[in-house]
C-alpha cells in the first residue's frame, strides 16, 4: 500500500514451502458451513492491490499450510482453510499487486484475467469505472481507510487537521490521479495551489524540507516508518485520516466481476462468513499470518521493504484507529448504503468533469452488496 521503497524488480525462480497463514486442522464435512468443494471454484483466485502487508492479514489467514509459493509470478498457493484451520475443500491462490501487475488498477487486471475470483479495489474506483469495468463489493475488510496526510509536529505545532495545512501555503506531496485530494482541492479544504502530485513513495523530499512540506502516507505504515526505520527523520510525525477530512470511502474491499453474482452466490453464501471470521482471527492473532506476510515478501525479493515492526504496528493501528472493526452495528465486513451514496455524491463531479463513463443513475447497491455477508460475525 505504502511504496517508500524504490521498486528494483528483480526475477526469482519458484520455491514451494515458506510458512503458513493458520494450523492445519480437520476437513470440513460434506454439506457443513465450511464445505466449499461443491458451490465454489476449486481455486479462489485473490488479485490483491499492493505487495503482501498486514492490511491484507485476514486473505492470507485462510492460507492452509506448507503453500507454494512463486516468487517469480508473486503469488501463493494453499489449502483455503477456514475458522481454526479447517480445510474447505478448495485451494487459495493470492496474487502480489502493485509492481507485480505492472502498476495496473486491479478492475483491469480482473477484466483482462477472468481467472481472478475477488480482487481488491476502492470503492471510488468502482465508480469510476461502474459502466466500462462493474466490480462488486461483497466484503469491506477495512472498515476505513488507512490513507492520512502526515506533517512534522515540530515545523507545525499548531496544526490538527488537513484543513488546517489548508489555511497555509505548505505543499502536500501526493501519488498524481488520487481521487480524495481532488474532492479537497474542489471543496477549498485544500489549495489546488498547494498541492504536488509528484510524490514517488521516496522519504527525501520530506525528509530534506525537515518536514516543511506535508505529504501522503498511511497510518500503518508511514508514521512507524519515519520514527524508526529512516534514520534520517527518527522522530514522530502526526497525521489526519483522510475518512475524518470527509472522504470516506472503502478502499481495499473485496470485489467480484459485477455480471458473475448469480454465477458465484452459492459460492459467496459460504465464502464471505470464512472472510469475515478470517480477518476476525487475524486481528486477534496475527502472529503466524504475519510470519507468512513476512517470508512472502523475502521470497518475492522485488524491492519492496517490509518488516515485522511495521507489520505489528500495523494491526495494533488498525486496531486503535478503527481501520478493521465493525460498522455502525455489531458486523464486520458490510457496507453501509449511506456512505457509498454520498461518495457517488462526492465523485460523480470528479469523474465527470475527467471524461470517465460511469453507469447511468449509479446507487450503492451497484458498487457493493451486504447478501452474503453473515451479521453475527464482528470483533469483540
Amino acid at each position: 500500500m505504502t511504496a517508500l521503497s524504490m521498486l528494483a524488480l528483480a526475477g526469482c525462480a519458484t520455491d514451494d514451502g515458506g510458512g503458513s497463514g493458520a494450523p492445519a486442522g480437520p476437513s470440513a464435512s460434506a454439506g457443513s458451513p465450511y464445505d466449499l468443494a461443491s458451490v465454489c471454484p476449486s481455486t479462489i483466485v485473490v488479485q490483491t492491490d499492493w505487495n503482501p502487508e498486514s492490511e491484507h492479514g485476514g486473505t492470507y489467514k485462510m492460507v492452509g499450510p506448507n503453500p507454494k509459493i512463486d516468487a517469480d509470478k508473486k503469488r501463493v498457493t494453499g489449502a483455503l482453510v477456514a475458522k481454526d484451520g479447517t480445510n474447505t475443500g478448495v485451494s487459495i491462490e493470492i496474487r502480489a499487486g502493485g509492481p507485480a501487475i505492472g502498476f495496473q488498477n486491479v478492475a483491469a487486471q480482473m477484466y483482462s484475467d477472468t481467472s481472478i475470483t475477488l480482487g481488491y479495489g476502492g470503492s471510488d474506483d468502482a465508480i469510476a469505472l461502474s459502466k466500462t469495468q462493474p466490480t462488486l463489493g461483497v466484503f469491506a475488510g477495512l472498515e476505513k481507510s488507512p490513507q492520512i496526510v502526515m506533517w512534522s509536529p515540530d515545523a507545525h505545532p499548531g496544526w490538527k487537521t488537513i484543513a488546517d495545512i489548508g489555511q497555509t501555503d505548505t505543499k502536500v506531496l501526493y501519488f498524481q490521479g488520487a481521487t480524495y485530494m481532488e474532492y479537497f482541492t474542489g471543496k477549498g479544504i485544500l489549495k489546488k495551489s498547494q498541492v504536488d502530485g509528484s510524490y514517488d513513495g521516496a522519504p527525501a523530499n520530506f525528509v530534506a524540507s525537515g518536514g516543511k512540506v506535508a505529504q501522503q502516507g498511511f497510518a500503518t505504515a508511514e508514521p512507524y516508518i519515519y520514527e524508526h526505520e529512516i534514520k534520517a527523520w527518527g522522530k514522530p510525525v502526526k497525521y489526519q485520516l483522510i475518512a475524518d477530512a470527509g472522504f470516506d470511502f472503502y478502499q481495499q474491499m473485496l470485489s467480484i466481476r459485477a455480471g458473475e453474482k448469480e454465477k458465484l452466490a452459492p459460492c459467496l453464501k459460504k465464502l464471505v462468513p470464512i472472510m469475515q471470521q478470517a480477518q476476525v482471527d487475524f486481528m486477534n492473532d496475527p502472529a503466524s499470518t504475519n510470519k507468512l506476510i513476512l517470508d512472502l515478501v523475502n521470497k518475492y525479493n522485488n524491492g519492496w521493504t517490509y518488516s515485522q515492526g511495521v507489520a505489528d504496528d500495523c494491526v495494533k493501528q488498525m486496531k486503535a484507529l478503527g481501520i478493521v472493526g465493525n460498522g455502525k452495528d455489531s458486523t464486520l465486513g458490510n457496507f453501509e448504503d449511506s456512505r457509498l451514496t454520498a461518495l457517488i455524491d462526492i465523485t460523480k463531479p470528479i469523474f465527470t468533469a475527467q471524461n470517465k463513463e460511469m453507469k447511468p443513475d449509479i446507487k450503492a447497491s451497484d458498487i457493493a452488496t451486504n447478501e452474503f455477508i453473515d451479521p453475527s460475525i464482528g470483533l469483540k
